[in-house]
């Protein structure tokens, strides 16, 4: 599988998604830099750099001229499942696309809910016309954001446009334009109190590992048109205790969720998910990545890197992401 190339090979490392469409994408991007789907033996030197999503553990830790390794995932919890990984930086992939879908799913979601969207469905499907003469303004609604990456930062952006009065928390402290900001565990508690619906798009950490658990719905306000708030989770599955969800909405401490991310995936035929009348569920699908709108960026990166130039959207190794 060897070819000779100044720049190095390429090893593009993917579980669970077909490879094809991402060997062609980064032969049209790199086309000096040969792509190989596994290495020639344990300690391949042509391999400059990787591109993974779910790599098998202890792929990467042998290779000894190994310069980057890329993330084809907002995320970055699926390379560090990898416990045996080498000392080189990690990028997390940005992209505009990536970005502006993620937003639109959040639009959706947040409008649907705020515009009773679940309620009118059920009524459809029961033949039943009653007017809602009490609908809110966006204006009287308060959406929370966890996370303030560049994925929250652009959909709190969206959302202000569409009248919707925005808070947002992160672990660190952050200042985002039109956004009352809360931060760290010192910050939460007000947060909490802040918004009536909330939307999740935390990395997964073991320090935000579970965070959506009984005590945080606890201490969510209660003060929205719903009674109790919605929350909406497309960050990450692990972010999410699911038996705490159910038992929330059983108990009125949640009014409905949205869910796009599961703990397990695909989500098993027998979950309750699947037929609870207070849930929306979306197949991992608010933010696809696409080859074409994120190969280009990461082939730039390793040009740039090539030519000793820095890389951006690194991954901070202590912080998770």
């Amino acid at each position: 599988m060897t070819e000779n190339s100044d720049k190095g090979r390429i090893l593009l490392a993917l579980t669970g998604w077909a490879p094809e469409v991402w060997i062609e994408e980064l032969a049209r991007a790199a086309p000096d830099r040969p792509v190989t789907l596994e290495p020639d033996g344990e300690a391949d030197p042509s391999i400059a750099y990787a591109v993974v999503w779910k790599q098998q553990p202890a792929l990467l830790s042998k290779l000894p001229n190994l310069k980057a390794i890329f993330s084809l995932g907002a995320g970055v919890d699926h390379v560090f499942a990898d416990t045996d990984l080498p000392d080189v930086p990690i990028v997390r992939v940005v992209s505009p696309d990536l970005t502006t879908r993620m937003s639109e799913y959040v639009a959706w979601q947040v409008l649907d809910h705020h515009r009773l969207g679940p309620r009118y469905r059920a009524q459809q499907a029961n033949r039943i016309w009653d007017e809602d003469r009490d609908q809110k303004a966006a204006c009287d609604i308060t959406v929370g954001i966890m996370g303030l990456g560049e994925l929250g930062t652009d959909a709190a952006a969206k959302l202000q446009v569409l009248g919707f009065a925005v808070s947002g928390w992160s672990r660190t402290e952050k200042q985002v334009a039109g956004v009352t900001c809360f931060a760290g565990d010192d910050g939460l508690g007000a947060f909490l109190a802040s918004a009536d619906i909330f939307v999740v798009l935390l990395p997964l950490t073991p320090e935000t590992r579970e965070i959506l658990d009984s005590s945080l719905f606890a201490r969510m306000s209660k003060r929205g048109p719903l009674g109790a708030p919605v929350l909406i989770n497309a960050g990450r599955g692990g972010l999410q205790n699911e038996a705490d969800i159910l038992a929330a909405l059983d108990e009125g401490l949640l009014s409905a969720v949205t869910l796009d991310v599961f703990q397990q995936e695909p989500l098993a035929p027998e979950s309750p998910f699947w037929t609870h009348p207070k849930v929306t569920l979306t197949p991992h699908a608010a933010a696809a990545s696409v080859p074409s709108s994120l190969i280009k960026p990461i082939v730039a990166q390793m040009d740039a890197h090539d030519r000793g130039e820095k890389l951006v959207n690194l991954v901070d190794r202590k912080a998770g992401y």
